[in-house]
């Protein structure tokens, strides 16, 4: 059967989805968003200034109605199903009477919020997932290319002085890699903005607010086997590969003349080489580590607490094997705030720990900082407190000026049919 759109492409047939033709569809429709984000911004400036003149109000509703339209044909790039117009035909001829229906109708009204929200919101968020996804991957392919340009020395990401070609050509594998993995946050970023335009836009059809909430569901799912799987594939295939090659560098050098400028060359892309395989490793622990897909939450949790700067005393002993969902959600939550402890709090000890009662996981983070914390001070926790809603779960923060800070984490839950081992209970306490 084929694809539809991109949660298809994405739940359906995963291995094929970054060479196929929906992470491109995702990006365009990303940067037709952006181009009309601008566009509707400066008519949203010129609409609010005429309607001093008592004229903008009715352009306001009229620019809404086409943008409307436009935004439904624009939905093509990442979903087949056509998108329906909602709006009645007049029941009778004229101006007068389209405009009259038009005013009365919630289509209309979400048309306009939908248009407020592309002017001042959704355009931005845009622009900065293709800068991520797409522009900073390009950047680093371009290495080579730049580097012939000057002649001598470029830039890449404006921070990293690059000044030969092994170099600029290692920074290039770089970002292939990076434009492979990021193709997936780019083709789940695109389907959600195409689920809420089609929400605001289209209501009343197959894609209404639960069947929002079944496949974002269903996607979560899909997504974390899909992590699970390029972790596997960059584990046992780039840096194997990696590997290989700085072992073979180093048997290069022992083979060039000492004094020679080939021997220099070959010790810099050596040294290049071991830095890429360095961040290809933190790569990987960063899509989906290892212990946690082998020995489930607890050790996984232990594992970040040991990365932690500040000392963290753990306390997860029993957890069971639950859920991939359910075991990622948590575990990414749990590695954000300690991540938050370290960067934020001023902490001197913090302390985590982790039950499962039959029913309800419940996932506590506190530390002794300074206090004040919340979503709003660019934690990150707001995009996991969504992630976890997604599986009924709920984050909560108490921090009040002083500390401590507590965070909590609970998502209901049953035990996964893989039941804990010993070898898993035994290993998620940090002493």
């Amino acid at each position: 059967m084929e694809d539809r759109d991109v949660l298809g492409a994405l739940l359906r047939r995963p291995p094929r989805y970054p060479f196929g033709a929906w992470p491109w569809r995702s990006a365009a429709y990303l940067a037709t968003g952006v181009a009309g984000g601008v566009l509707a911004c400066a008519a949203l400036l010129v609409l609010l200034l005429a309607s001093l003149l008592l004229v903008g109000i009715p352009l306001l509703l009229l620019g809404g109605v086409a943008l409307g339209g436009v935004e439904r044909l624009r939905l093509r790039l990442v979903d087949r199903v056509p998108a329906p117009d909602p709006h009645r035909v007049p029941a009778a001829p004229g101006l007068g009477a389209w405009a009259r229906t038009r005013a009365g109708e919630r289509a209309t009204w979400r048309e306009l919020a939908y248009g407020l929200l592309l002017a001042t919101v959704l355009w931005i968020l845009d622009a900065l997932v293709l800068a991520v996804t797409v522009g900073a991957p390009a950047t680093l392919l371009a290495g080579p290319v730049l580097l012939a340009v000057d002649g001598e020395e470029t830039k890449l990401l404006k921070t990293v002085l690059v000044t030969s070609y092994p170099a600029a050509f290692a920074g290039a594998a770089a970002g292939v890699l990076a434009l492979l993995v990021l193709s997936y946050p780019l083709g789940l970023y695109a389907a959600g903005r195409g689920a809420l335009a089609r929400a605001l836009l289209a209501p009343g059809e197959r894609d209404g607010l639960g069947e929002v909430i079944a496949s974002r569901a269903r996607l979560v799912d899909a997504f974390e086997a899909e992590r699970r799987r390029i972790e596997r594939d960059l584990h046992d295939g780039a840096q194997h590969r990696l590997v290989a090659l700085t072992m073979t560098l180093g048997l290069a050098r022992l083979d060039a003349p000492p004094d020679g400028p080939l021997a220099g060359r070959l010790a810099q892309a050596q040294e290049e080489a071991g830095q890429v395989l360095a961040e290809l490793r933190e790569l990987i622990h960063g899509i989906h580590p290892q212990v946690l897909a082998d020995y489930g939450l607890g050790p996984a949790l232990a594992d970040a607490a040991d990365r932690t700067a500040v000392p963290v005393d753990t306390d997860l002993d029993g957890l069971p094997r639950l859920p991939a969902a359910v075991e990622s959600a948590a575990y990414f939550t749990g590695r954000e705030a300690l991540a938050n402890v370290d960067r934020h709090s001023g902490a001197a000890r913090a302390r985590l720990t982790g039950r499962h009662d039959g029913r309800v996981l419940v996932l506590t983070v506190e530390d002794d900082g300074r206090g004040g914390a919340g979503p709003a001070g660019g934690s990150g926790l707001t995009g996991l407190a969504d992630r976890l809603a997604v599986l009924d779960g709920t984050l909560t923060i108490t921090s009040p000026p002083g500390g401590p800070t507590v965070l909590r984490v609970e998502i209901p839950c049953r035990v996964s049919s893989a039941s804990s081992s010993p070898r898993t209970a035994s290993s998620s306490a940090k002493g």
